[in-house]
């Protein structure tokens, strides 16, 4: 059999690749050394523009191309800096001797010695790896987030009058709508995404153990932390003081917490979606051409929801994997950050993926109120909470002497189907206030919905 030309092994690089095309711009390799291309030559443009060890101010038409270089870093980029790596077997060394060729093609050789100065790789890794992540959290899963909770919104409100059969323990239970129960989901997500909006990512940049000794040797008049404290927050990032070699990684555990906290909130929406379409209180709008099943023509899967859910399973468990190894090195320095880490585009690809997968979901489905409706007078015996709840109050205003309503409601309709003929005849015999009897005779598992409608006004 010949062989097969060169595949993808992850379906996010084949089958999937569409969805998530955004986050290669980010979390691949190519993204990572773009981002250290650009911590290097800022490293430079600092350096110079203080004119530190004798150096000129560059020029801003040098400074201009320098950038041009760092944004402009592409496929020729690409195939150069594999060819230095090919010998240095080691990647932040190829991006340093890709810049000080850029440098001897510009005529600035008088500033190459600048380049990657004073920096042990972790200094230009962890800046470029917080500055990615940062643009792929708040340019590309974010957004998506915000646009699937939006989404949901405009369902929750379309439907917040729907009165629907709640099923606690999967058993018929008070009413509530439809609307009020996207609305928790929406009111969840809204939280979680209020507390990533004020994720920090942290930066080091203070050499080979974090203590500044190439620096002070090189310099000792300059207040090194502060070059360094500057430096980190003009690249848009927070400095971080006390590491070691590394930088802790603490906000990386904390970021990837929260995100996987996100999807299980999302997990949790698409599973209930799921069991609301296998109820029938969902109607899936068919899409033109496709096909549900290879023999059961009729079929409509909801394969939106469950393809969401098993991406957002295994975009959890490797959020936790990162969250639980980065936080740990040995020592000052040990690599294993380095593999670790190339991983992180892999875990936000599924998650982005799943809430693709969400979005095309929620635009498939249609409410079927009839089924609501039909559900609800199946199942007039969730009344006797009210019922019974009517009658404490009347025994405590001293209208009513009927011992244990709890235990009376429960004799009538625990195991039992009753009936709306059924409860009224039962409400009608009851020892209460004319009132609470009028109110109760007017009830149905339609109306029985508190203020489930006006709940949504907690929503942001």
């Amino acid at each position: 059999m010949p062989a097969l030309p060169p595949q993808p092994i992850s379906p996010l690089d084949g089958r999937y690749r569409a969805a998530v095309t955004a986050l290669g711009d980010h979390l691949s390799e190519a993204g990572l050394n773009r981002a250290r291309v650009h911590v290097e030559v800022e490293w430079l443009i600092y350096l110079t523009s203080r004119s530190m060890f004798g150096s000129m101010p560059l020029t801003a038409e040098q400074t201009q191309q320098l950038r041009a270089f760092a944004a402009g870093f592409g496929d020729l980029e690409i195939s150069a800096l594999a060819e230095i790596e090919a010998t240095t077997r080691h990647d932040v060394k190829a991006v340093e001797y890709l810049i000080r060729a850029e440098l001897d093609r510009l005529g600035l050789a008088a500033i190459a010695e600048l380049t990657h100065f004073a920096c042990t790789s972790e200094d230009i890794n962890n800046l470029s790896y917080a500055l990615t992540v940062k643009a792929a959290h708040e340019q590309v899963w974010l957004p998506k987030l915000r646009t699937v909770v939006a989404a949901l919104g405009e369902l929750a409100q379309e439907h917040k009058g729907a009165a629907m059969l709640s099923r606690t323990h999967g058993q018929p239970a008070t009413p509530t709508t439809m609307g009020k129960e996207l609305a928790v989901f929406v009111y969840r997500l809204e939280r979680v995404i209020g507390q990533l909006e004020q994720s920090e990512y942290l930066g080091k940049f203070s050499g080979a153990t974090g203590t500044f000794a190439a620096h002070l040797v090189a310099d000792p008049d300059t207040d090194w932390p502060a070059v360094s404290r500057e430096f980190v927050e003009g690249l848009g990032l927070s400095w971080n003081p006390l590491t070691t070699q590394i930088e802790s990684h603490d906000w990386q555990a904390e970021l990837y917490g929260k995100v996987a906290h996100a999807n299980r909130i999302l997990h949790n929406l698409a599973t209930d979606i799921w069991t609301y379409i296998s109820l029938g209180y969902f109607r899936q709008i068919p899409v033109a051409g496709a096909t549900g099943s290879s023999t059961m023509p009729h079929k409509i899967n909801p394969i939106r929801f469950e393809n969401a859910e098993a991406n957002l399973e295994i975009s959890s468990a490797l959020l936790d994997s990162l969250a639980a190894t980065l936080v740990t090195t040995r020592l000052q320095r040990d690599l294993t950050d380095s593999t670790t880490q190339r991983n992180i585009g892999v875990a936000f690809g599924h998650s982005l993926l799943a809430l693709d997968n969400l979005q095309r979901g929620l635009r498939e489905i249609s409410l079927d109120t009839d089924a609501l409706t039909a559900d609800l007078d199946r199942n007039w015996e969730v009344l006797a909470e009210a019922i019974q709840t009517v009658i404490r109050a009347e025994v405590t205003a001293g209208r009513s002497t009927i011992e244990d309503p709890y235990a009376v409601l429960k004799e009538l309709t625990r195991g039992h189907r009753v009936g709306p003929a059924e409860l009224a005849e039962f409400v009608a015999g009851l020892d209460i206030g004319d009132a609470a009897k009028a109110r109760l005779l007017a009830l149905t598992p339609a109306t029985y919905i508190g203020v489930a409608p006006a709940l949504l006004a907690y929503l942001r």
